[in-house]
Parts: structure tokens; sequence; C-alpha cells
């Protein structure tokens, strides 16, 4: 006997709009009144972000599903581009959080403009139309920024550069990463305060690559807390400027600001 028979299943809903898209899949074996009610629109609404309607509006590619329960695993499992390509957003699985990729041609990379350090060219497993290949450059220095207020509120976010090695590459050792709010931290500061990071090597897991479902490698950046969206913007950096040595071989796809 179903136990829940003689509950609405408008309530079954609203009750499940309250716990977490985990909670909501995992209910549907419940009974045959909580299937139907999981499935509903009311439930995974309250998954999606309150301006999930603006976001997908600017998305490069149509997006129409039949139902917000398709919309919030197709934004889980296939990022969208927004701006033009220069931008791709999707959702964290288990919260339904906003994670945003900032395209390498967005990004700061210093020399990147001039052939002879950097190129830019096609690749078949980017997500963007474009990636910065790196050719041969001593000083090391990428940034990556996005306003605060895109993102989710009171939520405690990480920076991944997201990167693939040439056939060839050398001298992607150690290397420092920061994270700072520009309004409140000049760069000298955040660079005293910098971490050590490595593209290869030994030490412990947070200072070292690793790979994505994508087939891509990321490298941790460092993190922040999202507030209330009100601190301007955040900006990710990655950089070796001190030892100078040559360097070859960076293939990078962009900058990931998710929750984790």
């Amino acid at each position: 006997m179903d136990s829940f028979r003689l509950m609405p299943e408008g309530c079954i809903s609203k009750i499940l709009s309250l716990t977490s898209p985990k909670d909501a899949a995992q209910s549907s074996a419940v009974s045959q009144t909580f299937m139907s009610a999981a499935e509903s629109d009311v439930v995974w609404e309250s998954f999606l972000p309150s301006d999930y309607e603006d976001i997908v509006s600017t998305s490069d590619s149509p997006m129409d599903f039949p139902s917000k329960k398709q919309l919030y695993f197709s934004l889980c499992n296939s990022p969208i581009l927004l701006d033009g390509g220069k931008l791709s957003f999707s959702l964290d699985k288990k919260t339904g959080k906003k994670c945003f990729m900032i395209a390498a041609r967005e990004l700061g990379i210093t020399w990147g403009n001039t052939p002879a350090y950097w190129e830019w060219l096609s690749h078949l497993n980017s997500r963007f139309s474009e990636v910065a290949k790196l050719k041969r450059v001593c000083w090391l220095d990428i940034r990556g920024k996005i306003k605060t207020r895109v993102l989710s509120k009171r939520t405690e976010y990480f920076s991944y550069l997201v990167f693939k090695f040439g056939d060839s590459f050398y001298g992607l050792g150690s290397v420092n990463s920061v994270v700072r709010f520009v309004d409140s931290e000049s760069d000298n500061e955040a660079e005293r305060r910098a971490n050590v990071v490595s593209f290869v090597g030994q030490g412990p897991r947070s200072m070292l690559p690793m790979e994505r479902d994508d087939g891509w490698l990321e490298l941790k950046l460092g993190n922040f807390f999202n507030d209330t969206g009100e601190d301007g913007d955040v900006e990710a950096r990655l950089m070796e400027i001190q030892y100078l040595r040559w360097k070859h071989g960076l293939i990078v796809q962009g900058i990931e600001f998710r929750p984790e």
C-alpha cells in the first residue's frame, strides 16, 4: 500500500523543493506518489538559479526543454556558451550553484597577442572556438576576472586553470597562484601571499593537476567566499615571474570558477 496516497502531490512537491537535487532524485524510490511529485517543475525550478531565465536567454544556442528537470540536468552536463562564446555556464549537479569558465581569449595573458610567444588555434575538445598555446616565454602570467554579482551568493568558490600539455613541453614546474578581490587588494599585496602549485612533480594533491571528466587537466589556483555578490571583480592568477626559465607547450582552454 502507498502510505502517502492521501497526501496531495502538490504538497509533496513543495516539501521536495525545500530539499536538494540529490534528495529530490532519490525520493522517487519512496513511492509512486513521490515519484510523480519529484518530476514536477515546482521542484526543479526551485533548484535552478533565480536568474536562470535571463542566463539561458543569452545562450549562443537555443534552449527548449519540456521540463525544468531536463533543463537542470542539461545545464549540469552540457555547459552553454554566453556572451558570444567568451564565457561558458553550467550548474553544479549536487547543489545547483553556478559555474563559469572564462575562455582563454578573454584572459589577461602577458604577451598573449605576440605570435612569437603564443599562438591561437582551435582544439577539437575545447568548448570554446579558440585555445591559447604557449610557444615560448620566460615570463608566464595568466589572469581571469569575473564579477562576483553573477556568482551564487553565500558560496565558497574555487578557481582552476583548465589546460592540456602539448606533444612536447618544458619549463612548466612550480608556479605561483593567487585569488584576490580586485577592489580590496593590490597586485603586490596578493603576490606576497601567493601559493605554490606545480604543473608536474610530486607534492600534496591540492598543488598538482587533476584530470577532469572532459579529458582536460585542471590546476587549483585558490578560493574565496562570495557573500552577497557585492565585492566587485574577483581575479584568479597564475604566474612564474621570478626565476624566468623558458617555458613551452602549455595549452590553455580557460579559467573556471565553481563551488566546492
